[in-house]
């Protein structure tokens, strides 16, 4: 260790050191200046959507012949956690989630698995179904805009005319046009006509779908090849009503036989609005590592370019811009970054006097600079994990630099030239220091390294936090005493520990003389303080992630399952209704049959479902999104409909933060148990929006074909349901090639008969021995099916979920609720199970990630401390002082009434670790004037006193660094954890550690002098 002295090597190497210094603060400045700016961290989507198709099968056929194959052949994939299905009619949506612990970089390997299985199984599924899977709803489209004042089709030309301008802004990424309907050519025919004439609606489709069809005509071969080329295809309506459709008596024009009329799909599979009128939506991405600011301005400019090419009426509004998300999350962040950084200089040359403060003071933008390095090169931009991060490295990379130049004054009070006094910094206090930074890294490690999707997303704490501390290890022993031989005064007169003690070092010894003299008492208050801590932590509100700061109100609007798509906007027209002309609004867009664009990345769109519709409300600020959703949640209803209202969060969701799944096979026990569940959430005093994702049994119109009369007759069953569903449905009919576009032709009836449940019973079906009507062969049967079925994991599963009013946390509604859930969990029956979802599912499977790695964390610490102390009791000394944060911690957290989530986890673990870093170096102190043959008691004194400056100056610089941080929504319960735990640790570390110490080796003095006699 004496050997090489890198102190001493920075000091005879002055010009090269000095030219490190400015090379690293104008090369780190550089960086800092542009590094990219983003609003949060990314993190990987672990899930798929498979969407499954069977045009007029029921949802329990859906379930039985589609969903059930593929979820058994996709239930061995690598990685699987769950699979949830949901089936509609004719259509099913299996969500394929993995485990929250799947590596990120396998993750598209198992989508590529995923896709492999589906095309093996696609051939065995029934005839005419369908499967396609997605993983695109990961990507992020921050940049969304809504085209008005036009017609679907123009508002689309419009959209694909600005998003191949947007795409070729330098770091756009994709781009997705919303609310695009299919353009139809709709024939509604007569049935009844048509059978007098021996024809049927599918018979019709199909004699327009043949000729429509494309086909080689050959080409002929000479000189050139000319190709040939067959026209007669339908071009528009008029075309379309002159086609020749054969019948028996000869060919008739259709025109004189059926209505012919352009339209859009009906009904369509999604529609959505902006501000009360339908709209398209154009939703813009970024590529990952591009510079959000810049890319925002050049997306804004691009979209200025469009507005000067659209028609009149048309208008291009900008709904969601990221970049204005990004500029005020970061600009926050650097208010705050700078405030701290201001706190900590201001500390520095207070307390340590202006020469002395302005060799701390170059440390920390040194250092800064340096970490600004790494970030580039690792690939860090700024966003709010690598911001807050650097705030909570400002608490902390000062320690060393304090420890470095206290160290050297001390050695020049006492005489020591100030070039060996710079040298002391190497021999004396590096390796100490070299430890305690490393056992607080360390503490940063199970958010590092955890395999989660939530540790994924605040990863950046450990390495942006980790590289600083280094970094400011390294600033210490090699720059500090550089700067502190330029720098550093001459001390007027000699301190050594031996000198009177003057001032506050006075008072400070007679605490520590105090408390050694009652050594049992101290220890014994310290222990029943942390017992009160660990009860009290009982008491403190729990969370997972806070609600996000972005002015966004969600509101999920809900029928009743199996409702039309129609009904569902006509409750969005309601609601939109009640909110139009409010001042808080600044845009209102409603996403019907299908879930927003995912704009912000933890937010999870809804998955597609003609009873469902997403009301996105942007206001002004967070005060008004506040006041609006008071509002909401205590005006009326709309009639038919469910609100969820909701606030956007700042981590990994799931939906309602509260859910409870019911597992079972029979539905109507599964209901019967969910019902039970809902009203005592409703009971339950802050809870709102409480719903059952299953919906009743609704009414269904079952034919039973006769099996005598239809042999009689030769009625083929799928030409039945094929003529049934050209009526009531449309029969394609071909398709019209426009441009990039094709605009299906569909065949169906009348909208009289379209509507008309009553009168199937006398609608036309053809047989062997022409057309009768469909009462000859089928009686109707009226019955009842659910309208959505669910599954999780093949089994029936109905969840029952609910949202919070206010400041209220989803563990308070869970603990509020717990002993009547605990009843009814009581009294299942066989075969039945309840789980609990939402926020406390998340939160357990993110904490058990970080607890998996706790047993290496405290196993690369005691190593570490080994490595340091040599003993194993002073060892294990230290690291039992890791809790003592707790009782401020704690003491904290219930004053200020702050929430203990995930990064208020992360928080006190951090704690320990910097806890365990004051007790090595005061160890390690002790040892050494142990070492010089001095007293226990006196060695622990002086030690004591020793390292109270740097130990108060570091707790205080801290403890400033971290107020700008108390009130920021997502660091706030960190900060606040660590400022009452740093407070109480600073006490304990200068009163209860030097009891703790004389108790456990006190009797090393008489064991020497046993051993000398």
């Amino acid at each position: 260790m004496d050997g090489f002295n890198l102190s001493r090597w920075a000091i005879r190497h002055p010009a090269l050191v000095g030219f490190l210094i400015a090379l690293l603060f104008v090369a780190g400045a550089l960086q800092f200046l542009s590094l990219g700016r983003n609003e949060d961290p990314g993190f990987t989507l672990k899930e798929m959507i498979v969407s499954a198709r069977w045009d007029g099968a029921s949802p329990a056929q859906m379930r039985a012949q589609v969903a059930d194959p593929v979820e058994q052949t996709l239930r061995g994939i690598d990685h699987l956690d769950y699979l949830q299905t949901y089936c509609l009619e004719g259509a099913c949506l299996i969500t394929v989630e993995l485990k929250d612990s799947a590596p990120p970089g396998q993750v598209k390997e198992v989508w590529r698995q995923v896709r492999r299985k589906l095309k093996d199984v696609e051939p065995a599924l029934p005839g005419g179904a369908s499967l396609t899977a997605s993983e695109d709803n990961a990507d992020v489209y921050g940049y969304v805009f809504a085209l008005t004042g036009a017609d679907n089709a123009r508002l689309v030309r419009l959209a694909e005319q600005a998003r191949d301008a947007m795409l070729r802004v330098p770091g756009a990424g994709k781009a997705e046009i919303i609310g695009e309907l299919p353009r139809r050519l709709f024939v509604d025919v007569d049935p009844r006509r048509l059978a007098a004439m021996g024809l049927s609606p599918g018979r019709v489709a199909q004699a327009l779908a043949q000729r429509q069809a494309v086909g080689p005509a050959g080409g002929v071969q000479g000189a050139m090849q000319t190709p040939v080329r067959l026209d007669g295809q339908v071009d528009d309506v008029r075309d379309l009503e002159g086609a020749g459709i054969p019948t028996a008596a000869g060919a008739v024009r259709l025109g004189d036989i059926a209505q012919v009329a352009r339209g859009y799909a009906d009904p369509p599979d999604a529609l959505v609005r902006h501000d009360g009128r339908r709209a398209v939506i154009l939703a813009v991405s970024m590529t990952p590592g591009a510079d959000g600011l810049g890319f925002g301005d050049a997306i804004r400019a691009a979209a200025e370019e469009v507005r000067r090419t659209l028609p009149a009426g048309a208008r291009l509004t900008q709904v969601e811009d990221q970049s204005a998300n990004i500029r005020e999350a970061v600009n926050t962040f650097l208010v705050k970054f700078f405030c701290a950084l201001t706190v900590v200089l201001v500390v520095a040359f207070v307390t340590l006097g202006w020469r002395t403060g302005i060799v701390v003071a170059l440390s920390v933008p040194l250092t800064l600079a340096i970490v600004a390095l790494y970030m580039g090169v690792a690939g860090i931009g700024l966003e709010r994990i690598s911001l807050g991060a650097l705030i909570l490295s400002l608490g902390l990379l000062v320690d060393d630099a304090i420890i470095s130049v206290e160290a050297m004054v001390v050695q020049m009070e006492q005489g020591v030239d100030r070039r060996e006094a710079a040298a002391y910094a190497w021999t004396h206090t590096a390796f100490p220091m070299l430890t305690g930074t490393l056992i607080t890294i360390v503490g940063f490690l199970p958010v590092g390294l955890a395999q989660s999707t939530t540790s994924e997303y605040a990863g950046g704490i450990f390495w942006v936090t980790g590289s600083a501390l280094l970094v400011s290890w390294i600033v210490a022993v090699v720059f500090t005493p550089f700067l502190g031989v330029k720098l550093l005064p001459q001390p007027a007169r000699a301190h050594g520990h031996d000198a009177s003690p003057s001032g506050p070092y006075r008072y400070l010894r007679g605490a520590i003389d105090w408390a050694l003299d009652r050594c049992w008492l101290i220890v014994g208050i310290t222990v029943a303080l942390l017992a009160v801590s660990l009860a009290g932590a009982m008491l403190v509100r729990q969370q997972f992630f806070p609600n996000s700061d972005r002015p966004e109100v969600m509101i999920d609007v809900a029928m009743r399952p199996g409702a039309s798509i129609e009904a569902t906007e006509t409750a969005v027209k309601r609601l939109e209704d009640v909110l139009r002309g409010d001042p808080r609004i600044r845009s209102m867009d409603s996403y019907i049959g299908r879930g927003a664009a995912r704009f912000y990345l933890p937010y999870g769109p809804a998955l597609p479902n003609p009873a469902k519709a997403t009301v996105m409300l942007v206001t002004t600020d967070l005060a008004a999104r506040d006041a609006l959703i008071h509002k909401l949640e205590r005006m009326p209803g709309i009639a038919g409909a469910s609100l969820h209202v909701r606030r956007l969060s700042l981590g990994p969701t799931l939906g309602a933060p509260v859910q409870y799944r019911v597992v079972g096979s029979d539905p109507a026990r599964l209901r019967a148990i969910s019902e039970r569940i809902a009203a005592v959430l409703r009971a339950t005093p802050s809870t709102t929006a409480v719903q059952i994702n299953w919906g009743i049994a609704a009414p269904v119109a079952r034919y039973a074909i006769d099996p005598e009369r239809a042999a009689a007759l030769g009625v083929d069953r799928a030409q039945v349901a094929g003529d049934l569903a050209a009526i009531l449905s449309g029969a394609p009919g071909g398709a019209v090639l426009n441009g990039t576009k094709q605009i299906g032709i569909m065949v169906r009836g009348r909208a009289e008969d379209r509507h008309d449940l009553g009168g199937l019973i006398d609608m036309p079906v053809a047989t062997s021995h022409g057309m009768v009507p469909l009462g000859e062969v089928a009686t109707l049967r009226p019955a009842t099916e659910q309208p959505v079925v669910w599954t999780r994991n093949a089994a029936p599963t109905m969840t029952v979920q609910a949202d919070m009013i206010g400041d209220v946390q989803a563990s308070e509604i869970v603990h509020a609720a717990a002993p009547r859930i605990a009843a009814i969990r009581a009294a299942l029956p066989p075969g039945y199970r309840l789980e609990e979802g939402g926020d406390g599912e998340l939160s357990a499977d993110a904490n058990r990630a970080i607890y998996r790695l706790l047993p290496l964390t405290i196993g690369i610490m005691l190593v570490l401390l080994m490595i340091q102390l040599q003993s194993v009791s002073r060892t294990l000394l230290v690291l039992a002082t890791a809790p003592l944060g707790i009782i401020g911690a704690v003491a904290a957290l219930l004053l200020t009434g702050a929430p203990f989530g995930f990064v208020a986890l992360l928080g006190l673990i951090a704690l320990a670790g910097m806890i365990m870093r004051n007790t090595i170096i005061l160890v390690d102190q002790v040892q050494s004037y142990r070492a010089d043959g001095m007293a226990v008691r006196d060695a622990v004194v002086n030690a004591t006193t020793g390292r109270a400056r740097p130990v108060v100056l570091t707790a205080l610089a801290a403890v400033l660094a971290f107020i700008p941080l108390c009130f920021n929504i997502f660091w706030g319960p960190m900060a606040i954890v660590m400022i009452g735990g740093l407070i109480g640790a600073t006490i304990l570390t200068l009163v209860a550690l030097p009891a703790f110490y004389l108790l456990l080796f006190g009797r090393e003095d008489a064991s020497r002098e046993t051993a000398h006699d």
